[in-house]
């Protein structure tokens, strides 16, 4: 659905609000589900006036904004600091919002707890856990408690040490049944949709074929209903080498930084701020009165003791 492009600080008209209804219609008319993930305002709003379907809070938050290694040291606080930003910046997008590490491990009323927190505190509209069948009744049980589940299986960064890095899942054939039946598990749980990552093409094809809710794939092929990325990755702001599935849209990077250095440079060599950047007194202030000095051919107000 297009969008008048926003000037001066004015949102476009709004289009109908994303809901777990309309991304299942969308997965049934065919038509491509768009999601990336945002961490704050600024980044939320654009993703909003852009068009995008879904607007992820990620736990790779830890990584693409906090400066971490991993995501696995994100915290239930971090994840409701980011999410109450990026939802003051987001209208029509459906607003997902990462379980971190920890949040949904230890006993079903924390896990509940947390999910809640999300929701009424972080203005989230669905959550995201990763994990497969073995995380079907917590889908269940937060379902039945209102609360939209988004499941996230095959390359789960919180599996992080059980995978032994960041690996394909699914490449040989027990693998890849292991990988279909936690698709069903958690599609019959009540999940409103499930997030591939990391696996083969033909493997995504066919989870997507088999469920009825829609699929969305990071490093999963082109055949799922939609597809995620990482906002920084996008736009060249990650500092790290992208993994083969990354396709940057804009070097934010470099136009950033070349932005800093001249401004650095101007700062510099006194160029910024001008005079036309700078205030005045109104013409009726008597500087006589006041009392000023002139220094290269500028009035300025002198110290009087």
């Amino acid at each position: 659905m297009s969008l008048t492009t926003p000037q001066d600080g004015v949102r476009p008209a709004a289009a109908a609000k994303v809901t777990p209804q309309s991304l299942l219609a969308q997965k049934q008319s065919a038509a491509a589900i768009s999601a990336v993930t945002a961490y704050d305002y600024p980044t939320a709003r654009l993703a909003d006036e852009a068009g995008i379907d879904v607007v992820l809070v990620g736990d790779s938050l830890g990584m693409a904004v906090l400066g971490h290694e991993n995501t696995l040291s994100v915290t239930i606080e971090d994840m409701l600091h980011h999410a109450r930003a990026v939802r003051r910046g987001t209208r029509r997008a459906l607003l997902v919002v990462d379980m971190p590490y920890g949040s949904y491990h230890v006993s079903p009323e924390e896990t509940m707890r947390n999910a809640l927190r999300l929701v009424k505190e972080g203005g989230a509209e669905a959550v995201k856990l990763e994990g497969g069948a073995t995380r079907a009744d917590t889908v269940r049980a937060l379902t039945m408690a209102e609360i939209p589940v988004v499941a996230h299986i095959g390359l789960t960064p919180q599996s992080l040490h059980r995978m032994g890095g960041y690996r394909v899942q699914g490449k040989d054939e027990e693998a890849a049944a292991q990988l279909r039946d936690d698709a069903l598990a958690l599609e019959d749980a009540g999940a409103i949709a499930l997030v591939l990552e990391g696996i083969p093409r033909e493997l995504a094809l066919q989870i997507t074929s088999l469920l009825k809710i829609p699929t969305i794939g990071i490093g999963a092929g082109p055949d799922c209903d939609g597809q995620i990325l990482v906002f920084h990755d996008v736009f060249s702001l990650s500092f790290r080498k992208p993994a083969k599935f990354v396709r940057t849209f804009g070097d934010a990077a470099s136009f950033i930084r070349n932005g800093l250095s001249a401004y650095r440079e101007a700062v510099e060599t006194r160029k910024f701020p001008s005079d036309q950047e700078s205030y005045h007194f109104p013409a009726t202030f008597s500087l006589e009165r006041f009392g000023a000095e002139v220094v290269d051919g500028v009035e300025h107000t002198a110290c009087v003791s």
